[in-house]
């Protein structure tokens, strides 16, 4: 058992001093510090480094959605919920959003069913506290998230002839073209 702890000991270290400070933020660790207590090694070691929009959207492909091109976005379609994948050639997508139509709670647990894999494939690190954070918005039409280096906006279109939700993940780093024209 002491061994297991050891280990996990340097792999911690190891991790901490290797990881520089290009992926960890203060604004990153706030959601952390406030409701999540894990400080295992696993959990560090979980960072996925990013992707480009090409790469998302085959993932989200072998995934089973079915995905097409409409023009600057790659649309990925998995049941009543798709995700728009803005594409170029940056390091990650600018923007990753998700759509459903439908009556507000209808659209928006859509798009729960979808959430998390969608963030996986994307390789964005805080999925499970955007995840808590919209499983959180039930009877609200507009709410934003700033985690890590990501602005999280929803919003639900009631009262109007296509009603639906949406959920929009914007990369605050992208500095050229992060918006589709």
């Amino acid at each position: 058992m002491n061994r297991v702890a050891t280990a996990l000991a340097a792999l911690l270290l190891l991790t901490a001093c290797s990881s520089g400070s290009s992926s960890t933020t203060p604004e990153a660790d706030k959601p952390e510090a406030s409701g999540t207590t894990s400080t295992s090694p696993t959990a560090a070691a979980a960072v996925m480094p990013p992707i480009k929009a090409t790469a998302v959207v085959a993932g989200l492909s072998d995934a089973g959605y079915k995905c097409s091109n409409d023009g600057s976005y790659g649309i990925c379609t998995s049941g009543a919920a798709s995700v728009w994948v803005l594409t170029g050639s940056h390091p990650r997508p600018p923007v990753v959003s998700l759509h459903s139509a439908g009556p507000a709670d209808v659209a928006s647990a859509e798009i729960a069913k979808v959430l998390p894999k969608t963030l996986e494939i994307a390789h964005i690190n805080q999925g499970q506290q955007i995840v808590d954070w919209f499983g959180q918005q039930e009877g609200k039409t507009t709410a934003q998230l700033t985690v890590g280096d990501w602005l999280v906006e929803y919003s639900v279109e009631v009262d109007t002839e296509e009603p639906g939700a949406h959920l929009t993940l914007t990369d605050k780093l992208c500095t050229a073209n992060c918006q589709a024209e």
